[in-house]
């Protein structure tokens, strides 16, 4: 017999056995068998079901896992590890200048005795007792995703009413940090150490009222004094009721798909581990390294469950989406996530004559790779504002000629926060210039010297960089002139003189003096090789910008934010009004390559805005001594951008600075005829 029809003939009678067999046992026929329980087919919104279940579906049913609203990661999982941790520990404050003293007892002085036996040191209670030592409590935020010996700021005061009085020209002492905790009748209790810091101390020498002065200079700030000594990952949780190791197994495999790295042997291995039935870990992908809130997003946004063809119908539902200003960023957030297959669509973004649209689908580009959208990225920085930010973190990431031609050329522009976004955007960039790469001037100081064609400015920052910027032409102080750089160093120069004096004197050394030219570049280098550390530079360029011997303009962090307004132009016709407008970003969520504490703002820097704004919406020192000519000003950039300042308004553990932002340079800098404080 034909072995192909007897197994036919089985077949069916089986198949109606089993029919029978229903009907006696009063079993459901096969025909009144609900194939589609949770109604995935016909109602594709409904999707409550379990991920596991999905999988029982009949794998050769075509409408299942096709439909067009697919399911994200995003909607079984929240993210986890993207809070700062808050280390503390008790540090010794050296090269004082009288101005230490002996601290009370306290829980302080007695962790710090206890530290220094510890290490052996001789006389502790003697070293305490000199009046050029310090006991301070040291604070740091660690942040997110930090990777270990990776750098982070650091706090200092000095606590309680000992008999210490400045931090002015202090050095931290390596100390170690951990979190810690107060429990009563328990004392300190601490956790594992997770850093540690020391360095010079940055604080306030200005003139200001006396109460001022005093509680300024009772505290500092070390610029990335923090040594981390882990890793820091972040992890997605799975929901409670979808949770299981098969479901944690798949969204690896998803994450993996679209990020992953090769190890030694050039084996794929991807960025994404199960560790238990709720949590996968999750290594950050190293072009989104300086824009981990992208990275968030994206993994959000990568589909769970989807067909091939699926996915084709909804590359092409995204590219119309794409083309709509008012759903092109989720649209190029979907597609980014897809990879490479949607490279093609985004492409045909940076055709559209709307130029949000161009600029969503050149920031996707920019993360995946492609050169194309750089163009597009240049001309968003430089025309909006409320795009600068978001344009210039994604040509970080382009390591092309083009990028390199383009940021330099955005350098020559007016806007401050330009002219210095920029200038980080190329330092990141592996193949920059010399100029760019800066000089080494010790302890981790850097200076920048930049050619360009526009005003000249000089640029400090006082968060994570220890680093002088000085761009445009005729960078040279004016004479006559008398400042210092600490408290050992003097700069002068007489009326009519072509040189600058520069003398050191320190108690029990010899005295050194050197005459150097006009020229800023060369002053800066002799007061750093004189032993100047980047607060007493910090202190010597806010001096000269207060007597005038500047010749252009002195900025402080003047970064692009996140969170600005952005109105569509009014030959765009919507549906509906209030599509008018729109928020780009949020200030928690800035890429942080230009991340800026609580969001970038001092509370008298939000009152003096209404009076002198310059393009980074900062009140700036520079800005009172220049004209407005100096300087671009970018209107309604900021209108209510503080309505979003929540640091936990969008994800429930962002990454954000808490506290006071007293360690502001503008703060400890003040003019005697100046109102005006700096952010």
């Amino acid at each position: 017999m034909n072995m192909p029809k007897l197994s036919a003939k089985l077949s069916t009678a089986i198949v109606v056995m089993f029919a029978l067999g229903c009907q006696s046992t009063q079993m459901p026929s096969m025909a009144s068998i609900n194939w589609d329980p949770f109604g995935l087919v016909e109602k594709v919104s409904m999707r409550s079901q379990t991920p596991d279940e999905e999988d029982e579906e009949d794998e050769f049913d075509l409408s299942v896992g096709t439909q067009v609203k697919t399911p994200m990661l995003g909607e079984y999982t929240t993210i986890a590890g993207l809070n700062v941790v808050t280390l503390e520990g008790v540090g010794l404050i050296v090269g004082l200048n009288g101005t230490g003293g002996n601290p009370p007892p306290s829980m302080y002085r007695t962790a710090l005795l206890e530290q220094m036996r510890k290490r052996n040191v001789t006389n502790p209670n003697q070293i305490l007792a000199s009046p050029n030592t310090a006991l301070v409590a040291v604070r740091a935020y660690m942040p997110p995703l930090i990777k270990k010996f990776d750098h982070f700021d650091i706090e200092v005061r000095l606590p309680g009413n000992g008999d210490s009085t400045s931090l002015n020209g202090g050095f931290l002492l390596e100390t170690f940090l951990s979190e810690q905790a107060i429990v009563p009748g328990r004392g300190i209790l601490k956790g594992h150490v997770f850093a540690k810091a020391r360095g010079p101390i940055l604080i306030s020498t200005g003139e200001g009222d006396e109460k001022d002065k005093a509680g300024v200079l009772r505290r500092g700030r070390i610029l990335g004094g923090g040594i981390s000594l882990k890793d820091r990952d972040m992890a997605l949780y799975l929901r409670n009721d979808v949770r299981s190791v098969r479901m944690a197994k798949k969204i690896e495999a998803r994450i993996g798909q679209r990020f992953y790295s090769h190890n030694r042997a050039g084996i794929r291995e991807p960025l994404a581990k199960a560790k238990t039935d709720q949590k996968v870990e999750v290594k950050i992908h190293p072009i989104y390294v300086d824009n981990f809130p992208r990275y968030l997003q994206v993994l959000r946004h990568i589909a769970f469950r989807e067909k091939p063809v699926a996915r084709r119908v909804r590359i092409q539902m995204l590219k119309d989406r794409l083309m709509d200003p008012t759903t092109s960023e989720d649209a190029a957030l979907e597609l980014e996530a897809i990879g490479m297959e949607a490279i093609s669509t985004l492409k045909a973004g940076l055709k559209s004559p709307i130029l949000e649209s161009r600029f969503h689908a050149a920031v996707a580009l920019a993360y995946m790779g492609e050169p194309d959208g750089v163009e597009t990225l240049a001309e968003a920085a430089r025309d909006e504002p409320a795009f600068r930010v978001f344009a210039l973190a994604a040509m970080s990431t382009v390591d092309d000629p083009r990028t390199y031609e383009l940021l330099r050329e955005l350098m020559n522009e007016t806007s401050a926060e330009l002219r210095y976004g920029a200038f980080r955007a190329l330092t990141t960039l592996p193949l920059h210039d010399p100029d760019v790469r800066g000089e080494e001037l010790g302890d981790g100081v850097k200076l920048h010297v930049i050619k360009t064609t526009a005003n000249p400015m000089v640029h400090i920052t006082h968060k994570a960089k220890s680093e002088i910027l000085l761009q445009g032409p005729g960078q040279e102080l004016r004479i006559p002139i008398a400042i210092r750089a600490g408290k050992d160093i003097l700069v002068t120069a007489k009326s009519g003189s072509s040189m600058i004096t520069i003398r050191r004197t320190r108690v029990g050394e010899t005295s050194r003096e050197k005459e150097v030219s006009t020229r800023l570049s060369d002053v800066i280098r002799t007061v750093a090789e004189f032993g100047a550390s980047y607060p007493d530079i910090a202190q010597l360029l806010v001096q000269a910008e207060r007597q005038n011997n500047l010749v252009g303009r002195l900025e402080i962090d003047s970064l692009p934010r996140s969170g600005r307004m952005y109105s569509r132009p009014k030959n765009e016709e919507f549906s509906i009004a209030s599509k008018k407008t729109a928020r780009v970003g949020k200030r928690s969520l800035a890429p942080n390559l230009f991340a800026v504490p609580n969001g970038g703002k001092t509370k008298a820097a939000k009152a003096a805005k209404s009076d002198d704004d310059d393009d980074s919406g900062t009140a700036s020192i520079a800005n009172v001594s220049s004209s407005k000519s100096d300087s671009d000003v970018d209107s309604d950039v900021d209108s209510d951008a503080d309505s979003d300042l929540d640091p936990k308004s969008d994800m429930e553990n962002v990454f954000y600075d808490s506290g006071e932002k007293w360690w502001d340079l503008g703060r400890f800098f003040r003019g005697p005829d100046r109102g005006r404080i700096l952010d």
